[in-house]
């Protein structure tokens, strides 16, 4: 849930030691055991890597667990964590070999092996979780494993297997505490990562500690509280109350668009991010938006500047690609398609369908999530205002709205989209490819087949033709209608530091580089 990465756009420190020595800018040694409190509206669904495919899921799995590669901040592509060596084999891009570590230990103390790793790439697929990771492995056909050497055998070339192998997709578990065929149970965590949970309660805390045994590319850091909130309201009353100590994902809006940079009581980091979200529709035979010119009617009355200045006060911008600005491939296909707010060209394509107006239908959105209640509102407003739909909208408990979308029950669904790893793949095939992770139902043998074909190509740049044909195929059938592209912002108080690498939108959640200052 998960370009060139994230490039880092603005990062306004606002420092009340500016004039006092540098070494006030080193870890405080006062400090260095004291735990750092981080406050998010994210959400843990489950602790098991093979039944998790969320930003509040991959965000822990990425200090609990250990992955053969893994990001830097900002990095475009992934570097060893793991692995000691890791490459394709052949040209072919169908082969991929790594090298594990010979350093590595479980909590139990046992060392780990090359079969632990294909023992959790196996599961992740055997599982196949209709709310896990397995559709991003589509590629992978089987794993061996002899001495310390990983073989990855692909169905098809795919450039883009290493970077999903640094995903939380890729974290090893313990073959002798997680179930082949069944997800683990209980609030435990075997992995190798940076951290060791050590306290756990659902949807209000976890307790990490450095994990002493931890060998990688990432180092460890201060021990760390994370404290979970039901919404951005209670988010800011926490902040403001001194409860956290550092907050994100996500504030309110008309917080965020108030953020003073001269404020001496705290830091602020603002990082340009890939992080998007869409609506997305139910496209199955029987849907009320089963219809190609049913969903372009709504293409033609949404409007994505308003929503952002109203709802999100600024703090996002209008997206009219399913790739966002930044990345590979992007474009403006559905302003070319749709370029204003038309509602007389919507109601010919209603009338062409032959449905009955007003189309009725149901738009779900997860609870909790920013401003999706908002925003809900607001895109009901509009599609209502034309006369030519009525929307009834309903919120619903994180892990209840990701199964009732998983399991085709809602209409309409807006959900946001962090990217998996730095490329314009993790916008394409887990979204509108067939059986993707969003299970709108939709399928097209030309985007399976842009799709494919992009893969091939381990000079990205040469993949961008295939993502725009993507683009316009999707503009065309309206199977997804981009909404906005946000802004990554962390607010820190002014005695930590490390913040501005906390995150950058790719799933991986650095608390390891937080400390006091």
């Amino acid at each position: 849930m998960r370009s060139v990465r994230m490039r880092i756009l603005v990062t306004l420190l606002v420092l009340a030691v500016v004039a006092v020595g540098g070494w006030q800018l080193l870890p405080s040694q006062s400090k260095s055991g004291k735990t750092i409190r981080v406050g998010t509206t994210d959400t843990v669904t489950s602790l098991d890597p093979a039944g998790a495919y969320d930003a509040g899921s991959w965000a822990l799995f990425s200090n609990v667990f250990q992955s053969l590669l893994t990001y830097e901040p900002g990095g475009a592509t992934p570097v060893l964590d793991a692995a000691r060596s890791c490459s394709f084999e052949g040209s072919l891009l169908t082969t991929y070999v790594c090298e594990l570590r010979d350093d590595l230990t479980f909590p139990s103390g046992r060392k780990v092996d090359a079969q632990d790793v294909k023992y959790s790439f196996d599961r992740v697929k055997k599982i196949n979780s209709d709310v896990g990771p397995a559709s991003l492995l589509s590629t992978l056909k089987s794993v061996d494993a002899r001495g310390a050497t990983v073989t990855f055998h692909l169905s098809s070339p795919d450039a883009t297997f290493p970077f999903k192998v640094a995903t939380g997709a890729g974290s090893i578990v313990d073959r002798e505490r997680y179930p082949a065929n069944a997800l683990r149970t209980g609030n435990q965590v075997d992995g190798t990562g940076p951290y060791e949970l050590t306290g756990y309660s659902k949807g209000k805390r976890i307790d990490l500690a450095p994990n002493s045994r931890y060998r990688g590319a990432v180092g460890t850091g201060r021990p760390v509280e994370l404290r979970y909130y039901s919404d951005p309201a209670e988010l800011d009353k926490a902040w403001k109350a001194k409860d956290v100590d550092a907050a994100t994902r996500q504030l309110p809006p008309s917080v965020l668009a108030a953020l003073d940079p001269s404020d001496p009581d705290q830091r602020v980091t603002e990082v340009d991010s890939s992080d998007t979200r869409n609506l997305y529709f139910n496209t199955r035979a029987g849907s009320p938006l089963h219809d190609a010119d049913v969903r372009k009617a709504m293409a033609w009355l949404i409007d994505r500047e308003q929503l952002a200045a109203t709802v999100y006060k600024g703090t996002v911008d209008p997206l009219y690609s399913l790739i966002p600005t930044g990345i590979t491939g992007h474009t403006t296909s559905f302003f070319d398609d749709y370029p204003d707010q038309n509602p007389e060209k919507a109601r010919k394509l209603l009338e062409k369908a032959g449905v009955s107006i007003p189309v009725s239908f149901t738009y779900g959105y997860g609870l909790g999530s920013g401003a999706a209640a908002d925003e809900a509102q607001e895109l009901k407003r509009q599609l209502e205002a034309s006369g030519l739909f009525q929307v009834t909208v309903k919120g619903y408990e994180w892990t209840d709205f990701q199964k009732r979308w998983a399991s085709g029950k809602l209409d309409a669904y807006a959900v946001g989209w962090v990217a998996d790893y730095p490329d314009p793949d993790t916008f394409a095939g887990p979204l509108v490819g067939t059986d993707s992770t969003m299970n709108t139902g939709y399928s097209s043998k030309v985007v399976d087949r842009c799709i494919q074909n992009s893969r091939q190509f381990a000079d990205r740049g040469r993949a961008a033709d295939d993502f725009r044909d993507v683009q316009e195929v999707i503009a065309d059938d309206v199977p997804v209608i981009p909404l906005w592209q946000r802004k990554e912002y962390v607010l820190t108080s002014v005695d930590v530091g490390g913040g501005q690498y906390l995150a950058d939108g790719n799933g991986v959640f650095r608390l390891w580089k937080l400390n006091w200052i």
